[in-house]
């Protein structure tokens, strides 16, 4: 009984227990109710005992039907891993590699690897989109890109598969003559509230209502990177700055690194990785381009 078990039966299991309900399992299917409950019957049968409580309003998981969850997932996953891994086999090398990369990643490094790929992929264009935030995940979302370069969003969207690239150092900065940066030792939170925050602002919808490291009720928004960094210069404000972009500001003087007490919202690095739908995952060039983009040390 067991060897006739299918994906399809597997895939129907995990939408029922993530969902809650046969129907609403069916509504993300796109299955009538019914066949959603005639295929679990089916799944139960061939396994030899029920995997859901029928008892209450809703259908629970029984404990049985806990404990094979995960191996359900793992299998669903190596399936698609497997079609995946099939489909770009197939396609072969891509007629041309569309990537979006964070603002906060290294330019010099993203420079590197696109002079790289020209020479090793010279009839393969390339077309780079540099965004924040969720606008940094929405083309790929929208099927415009294949790859995207994630670290100002800590978020990996469901249905993506992620690969560590690299931590890129931050430094939270503002002008010398800021009234924060004439602050002696460790500047408070609560110092910290009474003064304009720059941050910078997404251009998607994907993260509306949420806030990332935002420590002040004053709060500009700024569209670009090389604005707030102009901006934290001219001492409009205080803020947070890839290191590698404000090295030789602290170094002349321009900028005054602040030492702050330790905060979850305020990190000291971006966690860097390049993600990818998991059905459509790179092909030969798009893998390339991401190894590339670890060669560098920030």
């Amino acid at each position: 009984m067991l060897d006739g078990l299918t994906m399809d039966q597997l895939r129907t299991f995990i939408a029922a227990a993530d969902e809650g309900s046969f129907s609403a399992a069916g509504r993300k299917l796109r299955r009538a109710q019914s066949v959603v409950s005639h295929t679990l019957a089916n799944l139960e049968l061939q396994v030899g005992f029920a995997l859901f409580d029928r008892s209450a309003r809703y259908p629970q998981l029984t404990e049985a039907g806990r404990s094979l969850l995960e191996q359900a997932r793992a299998a669903a996953d190596s399936m698609d891993a497997f079609k995946a891994r099939a489909r770009t086999l197939a396609e072969g090398l891509e007629p041309e590699l569309a990537v979006a990369v964070d603002v906060m990643f290294p330019i010099a490094t993203l420079t590197n690897a696109v002079q790289a790929f020209h020479r090793s992929f010279p009839a393969t264009p390339l077309r780079l989109y540099v965004e924040a935030l969720g606008a940094v995940v929405q083309p790929l979302l929208d099927g415009r890109c294949r790859i995207a370069v994630i670290g100002s969003l800590p978020d990996v969207p469901q249905g993506c598969a992620s690969e560590y690239l690299a931590a890129i150092p931050s430094a939270t900065v503002a002008a010398p003559g800021h009234p924060l940066a004439k602050i002696k030792g460790t500047v408070s939170r609560a110092e910290m509230s009474k003064h304009v925050q720059l941050v910078l602002t997404d251009r998607s919808s994907l993260t509306a209502g949420r806030e990332f490291g935002v420590m002040s009720p004053l709060v500009w928004r700024l569209a670009d990177l090389g604005a707030k960094h102009a901006f934290l210069r001219a001492g409009l404000g205080w803020g947070s700055m890839p290191l590698h972009m404000v090295r030789g500001d602290l170094a002349d003087g321009s900028l005054q690194q602040l030492r702050l007490k330790a905060h979850p919202l305020l990190g000291t690095a971006f966690s860097m990785h390049a993600i990818w739908l998991k059905d459509q995952p790179p092909g030969p060039a798009g893998r390339w381009f991401v190894d590339q983009l670890k060669c560098d040390s920030v």
